[in-house]
């Protein structure tokens, strides 16, 4: 079967098609390692330091640090190496990760020394993406999956997906789009012939007893999340640093996805006249059938951050801050398609493609809120030559929250949310070495934990997804390890920073099947992702 990639569509079950499910958030929400070339080589580790542009991100608390004003601007090049199985996919990509501007203001006050205010633009994140593999003599298909858990257990039957006069199971009806897709496929014949066929008084996917076959992926994702900055902050008895940060946002997301399967003795329907009631078959028999998915999502949302340092020594500081959700308005654009090809006795019985929403893209809108997320620091100041920072922050995953226009909650994604997801922790750990009054040398590493419960992570349970594409990914563990030069010439500065990034994520297919029914594993695999960046900052301070 040709291989080809089409997208990501998780919106179209039509109680719910201004939604998402909880693992789409989940992904909308993550941040990165980014920022100015010094923030970055020190992985980050600024929340007791501040004086850096890229504090408005993170501790807003840290633009009192600053005595003067600050212009620069970071580039970085960035070699991805994305792998899934065997197979291993390189790219490279030019960013503008930083762009900043902090002014400030001296009074004439003991007190209060200065007020600063700053304005600058950053990359949270990139979605930059794209790995595929195959899974050989898998156990069960996503067809079993589609008929068993979006028809047999919501109570769905054949009359629910297919067209008549005066019904259209897309909007008329309430099964969800991927059993609709899989299974209203008009063929040559003017009959119906589906990746889910009606079985009895149930439905069937193309998996079952003495049915041999091997899966194939494909995940090609593209695009960014963008924060703009307006942060206020100020200096008490150069003591207590103070700020406060406005964030606004613009996310933008691309996602093609492509799975196929090729199943030995699948069962088929045969090719009768009136396909709808023909019987099953799975005698020497072949299925060459894929599910292919498109998704563009554009958001903008909000976001608020306060944060507070303390100087309680000259060599001690400790700081802390919380950020709000963002609060997003989403607008998604998306289609589906699938196609299936089936054989007997190595000759053709019948060959039908079926898209959503007949072949347009569809669009919807909804509300979603990221985490919280709560931060506190501590850095020890060595003399005049050295420092050292660590960080710790939480991000309460189990807070994201998807709803309608209106900001009302969707419950069945809250309950999604509580049980699927638990905190995320991240460790950040960064030092800072003044060779002489030019040049400096830096160092960093940082960590982030699982974001899923354990019963995910081990397939203990179902996971319940929203739409035509059961897929769903999630990361165990985000590491970086940094190290960076810096140079300072009367107001002119520049910073180099080299970043290591390992990712280690999981891509299921699908859930696993384990209700009434019994057990059946999904189509996984784990996916590692490499990224090298080198990243340059130019600024001058005055």
């Amino acid at each position: 079967m040709k291989k080809k990639v089409f997208a990501l569509l998780l919106c179209g079950l039509p109680l719910m098609i201004n939604a998402q499910d909880s693992f789409d958030v989940l992904q909308m929400s993550q941040t990165e390692l980014r920022g100015t070339s010094r923030f970055q080589s020190m992985a980050g580790a600024f929340g007791a330091l501040g004086g850096d542009i890229s504090v408005l991100t993170q501790n807003p608390g840290g633009i009192g640090v600053y005595r003067n004003s600050d212009l620069g601007i970071t580039f970085s090049l960035d070699f991805n190496s994305t792998k899934a199985g065997v197979d291993k996919i390189n790219e490279t990509k030019f960013n503008v990760n930083n762009v900043g501007y902090i002014g400030v203001i001296r009074l004439d006050s003991e007190s209060v020394p200065n007020l600063n205010f700053g304005f600058s633009y950053n990359r949270l994140q990139s979605f930059n993406r794209h790995y595929r593999g195959g899974v050989s003599n898998i156990a069960t298909s996503m067809s079993n999956f589609i008929a068993d858990e979006f028809v047999n257990v919501a109570g769905y039957s054949y009359k629910d997906l297919y067209w008549e006069e005066d019904f259209n199971p897309y909007f008329d009806g309430y099964a969800p789009w991927a059993a609709v897709t899989a299974f209203d496929m008009p063929t040559r014949t003017n009959g119906y012939v589906g990746i889910i066929n009606a079985n009895n008084s149930g439905m069937q996917g193309l998996y079952g007893q003495g049915t041999r076959g091997n899966a194939y992926y494909e995940v090609d994702e593209r695009g960014h999340a963008d924060e703009y900055n307006i942060a206020f902050g100020g200096n008490i008895n150069n003591k207590v640093y103070f700020g406060l940060d406005f964030g606004i946002l613009d996310l933008d997301y691309r996602s093609s996805q492509a799975y196929e399967e090729d199943l030995d003795d699948a069962y088929v329907m045969a090719d009768d006249e009136d396909l709808l009631y023909s019987p099953i078959v799975n005698d020497n028999t072949r299925a060459e059938w894929g599910l292919y998915n498109y998704l563009h999502t554009e958001g903008t949302g909000v976001n608020f951050k306060l944060g507070l340092i303390w100087r309680p020594t000259q060599a001690l500081r400790i700081g802390a801050a919380v950020h709000t959700p963002t609060y997003y308005d989403m607008r998604d654009t998306y289609m589906v398609e699938a196609d299936l090809t089936a054989y007997q006795d190595g000759n053709l019985l019948y060959s039908a493609t079926q898209a959503s929403n007949d072949g347009y893209n569809y669009s919807s809108t909804y509300t979603m809120n990221t985490p919280w997320h709560f931060m506190g620091s501590v850095a020890g100041v060595i003399g005049t030559s050295g420092l050292l920072s660590l960080d710790y922050e939480c991000v309460a995953n189990e807070t994201m929250r998807i709803g309608d226009d209106r900001r009302n909650n969707y419950p069945d994604v809250t309950e999604s949310v509580k049980a699927n997801f638990k905190p995320s922790h991240i460790i950040r750990l960064g030092g800072e070495y003044r060779v002489n009054p030019n040049w400096s040398l830096r160092a960093g590493y940082s960590i982030k934990t699982t974001q899923v419960e354990k019963g995910v992570d081990e397939y203990d349970y179902n996971i319940a997804t929203v739409g035509t594409n059961p897929t769903y990914q999630y990361d165990n563990s985000v590491q970086n390890i940094t190290c960076g030069l810096g140079y300072h010439y009367k107001s002119f500065y520049t910073d180099l920073a080299y970043v290591h990034k390992i990712r280690k994520s999981v891509y299921n297919a699908f859930s696993p099947i384990n209700d009434k029914y019994g057990y059946e594993p999904n189509v996984s695999a784990d996916v590692t992702d490499h990224n090298n960046r080198i990243s340059l900052t130019l600024g001058m301070r005055f």
